[in-house]
């Protein structure tokens, strides 16, 4: 979280759920008028038509609690205020999140939106990379180029492919927990992608993913509370607390993922990391609660 940007915080008033929804399935007046009838009598004259009916769309959602994440913003903020030592209001900051303010740990991992997608390409280029090797990986994204330079720069000129930007919040958190990623390789050992383990792969993963869950709560429910803290020290201790809290979540759920992680395919990449957010939040639903009741 060191060098992320601060995106402006959710509005409680946002839907859950878009409020545009399509009409697929509704027949249209073209094919209401290629249809057919049935000339139940045998005279020879359609029956009369009944008046045509407005199709039918799905109701749309209404807005959301504009309340759904004061309690986890206040429990985060008392967290943040008091430097690092209120472990008992980051559990609830926590807890109130997934519970509460998303609905549980599937509506949590839903709004991961763009990390979702980014995680899954960055798996899949990894496990490429193990597989065929570096250089091969790097071709078939044409960007063999960047074949034996630094891994920074390898995982630079992957931004683009890995995480585009487009320039809505949710991507620019897809962005930003790369950028991240790409900084904390060197603390976690990984300085060759051209003999990456399989166990350095999960440890990439798992930084990403630690770190777009990091992002999408700071946005959600702490938009400047990293600014509460007395000092810069206190501040540090908030941030590194709150990472080392959701890595453990994100490495639970790897951990029981793992058999799945093995027998991975293209097709189900995006599964697969779908299913670790969602797992990710319901682990950290249970830590939370600990935490507070400890």
């Amino acid at each position: 979280m060191g060098t992320s940007s601060v995106f402006g915080g959710q509005g409680g008033a946002s839907p859950l759920v878009p409020s545009f929804v399509g009409d697929a399935g509704a027949p249209s007046a073209d094919d209401a008028a290629d249809a057919t009838y049935r000339d139940e009598d045998g005279d020879g004259t359609p029956p009369p038509s009944d008046p045509p009916q407005p199709p039918q769309r799905p109701p749309v959602p209404p807005n959301a609690d504009p309340t759904r994440f004061t309690a986890a913003r206040n429990n985060f903020s008392r967290f943040a205020s008091s430097g690092g030592t209120d472990r008992a209001s980051l559990g609830r900051a926590l807890s109130h999140y997934v519970d509460s303010s998303t609905g549980g740990a599937r509506g949590a991992a839903g709004r991961m939106g763009s990390a979702r997608g980014a995680g899954s390409r960055l798996l899949g280029f990894l496990a490429d990379a193990t597989t065929r090797g570096i250089t091969e990986a790097l071709r078939a994204l044409d960007l063999a180029d960047l074949a034996g330079r630094p891994i920074e720069e390898v995982f630079l000129g992957l931004a683009d492919y890995i995480c585009p930007d487009g320039g809505s919040v949710d991507e620019g958190i897809a962005r930003e927990a790369f950028i991240e990623t790409i900084v904390d390789l060197a603390a976690a050992g990984i300085t060759d992608l051209d003999t990456l383990s399989e166990d350095q792969m999960q440890t990439v993963f798992e930084l990403y993913a630690t770190n777009a869950i990091e992002a999408r709560l700071c946005n959600d429910i702490g938009t400047k509370a990293v600014m509460l803290p007395a000092s810069a020290r206190d501040a540090a201790s908030v941030q590194a607390q709150l990472n080392d809290f959701i890595r453990r979540g994100v490495a639970d759920a790897l951990s029981a993922a793992r058999v799945a992680a093995a027998a991975l395919t293209p097709d189900r990449v995006l599964g697969f990391v779908a299913r670790v957010y969602e797992q990710a939040f319901d682990i950290l639903r249970i830590m939370g609660d600990a935490e507070a009741n400890a």
